[in-house]
């Protein structure tokens, strides 16, 4: 992790790309943003353009690629609702194995709020050849993986959620109506940890001591497995980055195809 002053001292720095991922570039990326940052859409470059599913392994490298990104440079992301789709894209450079990669603390929020430099160009960066040397597979799961870890006693299930989506009383908030699922409620032994307790007033995240705290103190534990899951996967990326990242629990796993997955499929178990 960096903060707005590491990347305001590195702008021009020719070892690091800074990436702006927004979830709608529109109303963030083309209004203003970081000078020389580039611009992944999350929703046509991080994922696949037919299927739900993540980008894939050639995908990938493309997009770095034409990005200018090598497989030494340094990556920097940022970007809108909170670093929800920046902490995405996090996981799935991290998943394809690129190593020197970090998320702006406080995302494209605390960068406004701080009024650092905005600009509107747009930069060209020369191509580079980025290719995927590892893929770490053991950084996400699937829904016959979590269905098989039901009630495993060395499992933590942390629904990163709000409390209303956790409890079924809603399928998805009002603005996501594409989200839905059939069904409401979590999957069976979930404990409720709502990604935004691991963060301050200003979008930056807390003292690494307090969120160790406050997952132990609800169980989720390093000795244990963890899996994170929210609606589409993007806000437990945030969850997977603290647990993972922050806190170096060895063992964590984001289900990408989170509810909108669970809640629709036949058969699924679910607990209100």
């Amino acid at each position: 992790m960096v903060s707005t002053e590491w990347v305001a001292k590195n702008l021009g720095n020719p070892g690091v790309r800074i990436v702006e991922v927004d979830y709608d570039p529109q109303t963030a990326y083309f209004q203003g943003h970081i000078r020389g940052a580039v611009l992944w859409d999350w929703k046509k470059d991080i994922n696949d353009p037919i299927e739900r599913n993540i980008i894939s392994k050639e995908g990938f490298e493309s997009l770095c690629s034409r990005s200018g990104i090598s497989n030494d440079t340094h990556i920097v992301l940022y970007g809108d609702f909170n670093n929800w789709f920046a902490a995405f894209a996090f996981w799935v450079a991290r998943l394809y194995g690129h190593e020197r990669i970090s998320l702006m603390d406080g995302g494209r929020k605390k960068w406004i709020a701080e009024e650092r430099e905005l600009t509107k160009d747009i930069p060209a960066p020369s191509v580079a050849n980025y290719k995927v040397s590892k893929v770490r597979y053991e950084y996400r799961v699937l829904l016959p993986d979590v269905r098989a870890r039901l009630g495993s006693p060395t499992v933590s299930l942390v629904d990163v959620r709000s409390p209303d989506e956790y409890s079924g009383k809603i399928l998805a908030p009002p603005e996501y109506p594409t989200e839905h699922a059939q069904r409401g409620g979590h999957i069976p032994g979930a404990v409720n940890i709502p990604w935004a307790r691991a963060l301050n007033e200003d979008g930056t995240f807390k003292p690494v001591e307090e969120l160790r705290k406050l997952y132990e103190n609800l169980g989720v534990t390093s000795d244990k497995e963890v899996i994170t899951y929210c609606r589409i996967g993007e806000r437990s990326s945030v969850t997977w980055f603290v647990l993972k990242e922050l806190l170096k629990y060895p063992k964590v796993r984001n289900y990408d195809g989170s509810w909108s997955e669970w809640g629709n499929v036949v058969g699924t178990p679910i607990e209100k």
